[in-house]
């Protein structure tokens, strides 16, 4: 893989720099995923810069899910669909000042949008392990969070599938991810006061696919989603948390370092 060659940098915080070009080349397909970057002393004399100036940006792109580094193997890219969707949607929520409101709005229309692509396009197989994936999270309330929130995910990554539409599954996997992650932080680790009693309403979304009515399935979803932040703002920390809120900025954190969350693959159901 040729890499572009890069000019010498000369400015304040040079790592960040050279962590934009190579995030440049990475997302414009330049050093596509699988790659392997060039050794830190040829990135060093390529740029011009020293060695822990390098591993910094590196660090950095490891940590944003762009690269993976072993000792001894060097760095390659890890730049898959799913990672770099997660990568700009993460950006956007942070440097957009969004709070935890348009993050579940926004999972409420991509959901309706998903549902209404399942009706049609679903087989009968896929319908049947979305009604397994909502009968597994049908006892939140004797599970521990982690367990709840797994089975939540598990379920709407499953509705989202359905779809069959690519683009629209890494979106709402990601968006999926983070709703789920500030309900537990809001709901102060009581997830299932959230959603351990919306079973039925989980069930009646399944049964609407079932049935290939769109309409109904659509309406659902909206409702399902309208009583979780209803639910979510009257908990103990229901105030909406912000972009600007630690809270929020270690979520998000968290979730860029994820493999779950960025670009994993699916919970096996």
């Amino acid at each position: 893989m040729t890499m572009n060659q890069p000019g010498k940098i000369y400015r304040k915080r040079v790592a960040d720099q050279i962590l934009e070009d190579l995030r440049g080349q990475i997302l414009s397909g330049a050093l596509p995923h699988g790659a392997k970057l060039p050794s830190e002393r040829d990135l060093a004399a390529q740029y011009g810069v020293s060695g822990p100036t390098i591993r910094e940006a590196i660090r950095v792109l490891t940590a944003m899910g762009l690269v993976s580094s072993r000792n001894g193997s060097g760095s390659t890219v890890t730049a898959q669909s799913d990672t770099l969707i997660a990568v700009s949607i993460a950006a956007v929520v942070q440097f957009g000042n969004m709070n935890a409101r348009d993050v579940f709005g926004l999972l409420a229309v991509l959901n309706t949008y998903a549902v209404r692509l399942a009706a049609e396009r679903a087989t009968d197989e896929e319908v049947a392990r979305l009604r397994e994936a909502a009968e597994h999270a049908a006892d939140l309330d004797a599970d521990s969070v982690e367990e709840a929130a797994a089975k939540l995910k598990n379920y709407f990554h499953a509705l989202a599938e359905l779809s069959h539409h690519p683009l629209l599954i890494s979106l709402c996997r990601f968006i999926t991810e983070v709703q789920i992650g500030l309900a537990v932080e809001m709901s102060g680790g009581k997830l299932d006061r959230i959603a351990g009693t919306l079973h039925r309403a989980r069930m009646d979304i399944v049964e609407a696919v079932e049935r290939r009515d769109a309409d109904a399935a659509a309406e659902l979803v909206e409702e399902y989603h309208q009583r979780v932040v209803d639910r979510i703002q009257k908990s103990r920390r229901g105030d909406e948390m912000t972009s600007s809120d630690p809270r929020f900025s270690q979520l998000m954190a968290s979730l860029l370092t994820s493999g779950a969350a960025l670009g994993g693959e699916p919970e096996e159901r």
